[in-house]
């Protein structure tokens, strides 16, 4: 069973075409169409089966290539490895993270690691799921940052708390809140809330908040990011519960809107950095881990920001 063979199987089996495969390896058609009946000889099973002028999965094939992609990733891995062992100073890194810390903490970290490795390429990535961890065994992802702390296990990932930022509460101009400096979360539990997609951590942070003291949020709108809540806010849809910081420092301004502190204990949110406990990480994967990690222990890191009225 040739390695290249395999690497043949995963790419027709993701879709690419015989000819195509044929044309980016630069062979014949007739020798990629050989190498997989000889593939399937030897597995013993239909890996393929051709419909009109494509050639799809069958239920074996599907089977076989998950475990295809898991080989050739640890092969690549290894590759890779060995690479970076003459020269970890020229790897690439890639790096989950959800939206909200795109605008102040991962430019913080990127451009302070780039400083000190410019050679180190960074495969940065958004989250769409934030509930879901990025990282694990079979991932291509290296390190999650995120708020999403991982269930405690001997398969889980690791997770180290960087830095903790606060929670507020968004109120519109009209808000009998509004004048307020602080206040706490339920002098709102009767108002509707303006919540984040169940996709998204936040939505989880604030429906535990509201537990901790008492009620379940009435949901009036969902928003799909923090500028659109924040704009359902100020409109005077509902009250949110939003971080800190969702902008380069504070917030572009929004007519209306009042931020407020919350007084009570629990509303924060530990931003952190996760990786898998079974996949060995790389050298320049691990110089980033350490970099973040040494800036979070140093203080380096942004420093949350005061309420304000935007």
């Amino acid at each position: 069973m040739e390695i290249q063979t395999l690497r043949w199987f995963q790419l027709v089996a993701d879709g690419v075409t015989v000819t195509e495969v044929s044309e980016l390896e630069m062979v014949s058609q007739p020798a990629v169409s050989r190498a997989l009946g000889r593939l399937e000889r030897e597995i013993g099973a239909p890996l393929l089966r051709r419909e009109g002028r494509v050639l799809r999965m069958t239920h074996a094939g599907t089977l076989f290539k998950r475990h295809v992609d898991a080989l050739l990733h640890e092969l690549d891995d290894g590759v890779a490895a060995v690479q970076q062992l003459l020269d970890p100073e020229t790897g690439t890194v890639t790096v989950a993270f959800q939206p909200s810390l795109g605008t102040w903490l991962v430019p913080d970290l990127v451009t302070s690691f780039r400083a000190a490795h410019p050679e180190v390429r960074l495969d940065l990535r958004t989250k769409d799921d934030e509930t879901v961890p990025a990282v694990g065994p079979r991932s291509d992802v290296d390190l999650e940052l995120s708020t999403l702390r991982p269930h405690r296990g001997e398969d889980e990932p690791r997770w180290r708390a960087l830095v903790a930022e606060p929670l507020r509460l968004l109120v519109g101009p009209d808000h009998r809140l509004a004048d307020s400096g602080s206040v706490a979360l339920s002098q709102v539990a009767e108002d509707p809330f303006v919540v984040m997609t169940s996709t998204s951590v936040l939505r989880k942070h604030t429906e535990q908040l509201c537990a901790e003291v008492g009620f379940s949020p009435q949901v009036a709108f969902v928003a799909a990011d923090l500028p659109t809540l924040r704009g359902y806010v100020a409109a005077g849809l509902g009250v949110a519960v939003a971080p800190t910081r969702w902008g380069g420092s504070v917030a572009a301004p929004v007519t209306g809107l009042h931020v407020l502190a919350l007084e009570d204990r629990t509303a924060t949110r530990d931003v952190g950095l996760s990786w898998a406990p079974r996949r060995r990480l790389l050298p320049s994967a691990d110089l980033f881990r350490r970099h973040v990690l040494e800036r979070a222990e140093a203080r380096l890191l942004p420093e949350p920001v005061p309420p304000t009225e935007a």
